[in-house]
């Protein structure tokens, strides 16, 4: 009787279902979603994966792959064992209706056996033009070339992005995010790994609470913050605001307002086209700031010792552990704090 349930649930919408062969490589079943129109994707799955991707219409489907959980490589389970341990321990449906698809694969039972559990991943293809909101407590997600309002969660997975465009808020709670060509406004957190954004726009706001962070060819308002990790940016436009409380601060090629600082490691810093401000903090390290020669700016640097280049056209006040005035008549605002450590100035 729960094996009928089952393949109701999967056949509710009228379209064809059939499952593939038993292989590793193969999905368990898949459902064509070419008839159907989907706007939204409701996607929630206790041990597997999940993707998302904009395919044309006559390929839309939702492939789903079923293994063991604690599967060896070397041995292989039978469908049927595999069904019937489905059709024993989870709830799984996958449903069009008002033009949203539902996927969920949830246990039945709080206390199950580790032995018998399966790892249930979604691999959906739909339009572009598609909202998701995906959850899984263990694997990874990913989405590809959509444009919509995206809403990831993982709690130990990774995530990936790449080429999508409209509001992003994803979060894993241990895996590593990876974002590329995207944007709009991207707000991405992961607690213990590592975040890398690359060619995307727009807002961003990325967290972690333990890994690197990298950024790479991005233009917009974002935010950067890591509590242990080092920061490395490399050709920014717009403004960028990051922060490592333990890790080195490394970045070049920058042409916006910057805000940085670390309390723990070194600042290395290599403005190409200076904004309207750059504000540098270290507690103990050094900083190291190279600027532009020829340009205006007002300095504002302290720390237990100064070294600087020959300046030239400068006005103000300059010794060993201060330095403040204008240079060249004044223009952008330089503001370095180097507590106990030294700053060294240079202009290229």
């Amino acid at each position: 009787m729960k094996k009928g349930m089952l393949i109701l649930l999967l056949a509710c919408t009228g379209s064809t279902l059939f499952a593939q062969n038993d292989s590793k490589q193969s999905p368990f079943l898949t459902k064509s979603l070419s008839a159907q129109t989907v706007k939204e994707v409701e996607a929630e799955t206790s041990g597997g994966n999940i993707s998302v991707e904009s395919v044309a219409a006559d390929q839309a489907r939702i492939e789903v792959y079923i293994w063991p959980s604690n599967r060896n490589k070397n041995s292989d389970i039978s469908k049927e064992e595999i069904q019937k341990r489905l059709d024993e321990l989870y709830d799984l449906k996958v449903d069009v209706a008002g033009n949203t698809l539902t996927a969920i694969a949830k246990p039945k039972h709080r206390n199950m056996n580790w032995k018998n559990s399966l790892s249930i991943s979604f691999k959906i293809f739909t339009s572009k033009n598609v909202a998701t909101h995906l959850t899984t407590s263990g694997g990874n997600i990913d989405l590809r070339e959509l444009a919509g309002e995206q809403r990831i969660t993982t709690s130990g997975g990774n995530l990936s992005i790449d080429h999508v465009k409209g509001k992003l808020k994803g979060v894993t709670s241990g895996g590593n995010i990876v974002i590329k060509d995207s944007d709009d406004d991207i707000d991405l957190t992961t607690s213990g790994g590592n975040v890398e954004a690359d060619n995307c726009t727009g807002k961003m706001d990325l967290t972690t609470s333990g890994g690197d962070v990298r950024l790479l060819n991005l233009d917009g308002d974002i935010k950067a913050t890591t509590s242990g990790g080092n920061v490395r940016a490399n050709d920014i436009k717009g403004e960028l605001n990051a922060h490592t409380s333990g890790g080195n601060i490394n970045m070049a090629g920058l042409a916006c307002n910057l805000t940085t600082g670390t309390s723990g490691g070194d600042v290395t810093v290599s403005i190409k086209e200076p904004g309207k401000f750059i504000k540098l903090s270290n507690s103990g390290g050094k900083i190291d700031l190279e600027l532009p020669a020829g340009k205006g700016y007002d300095l504002d640097l302290s720390a237990d010792k100064i070294k600087t280049g020959n300046l030239v056209n400068f006005s103000g006040k300059s010794d060993d552990n201060e330095l403040r005035g204008t240079l060249n008549g004044g223009g952008t605002q330089v503001t370095a704090k180097g507590g106990g450590g030294k700053i060294v100035l240079s202009f290229k």
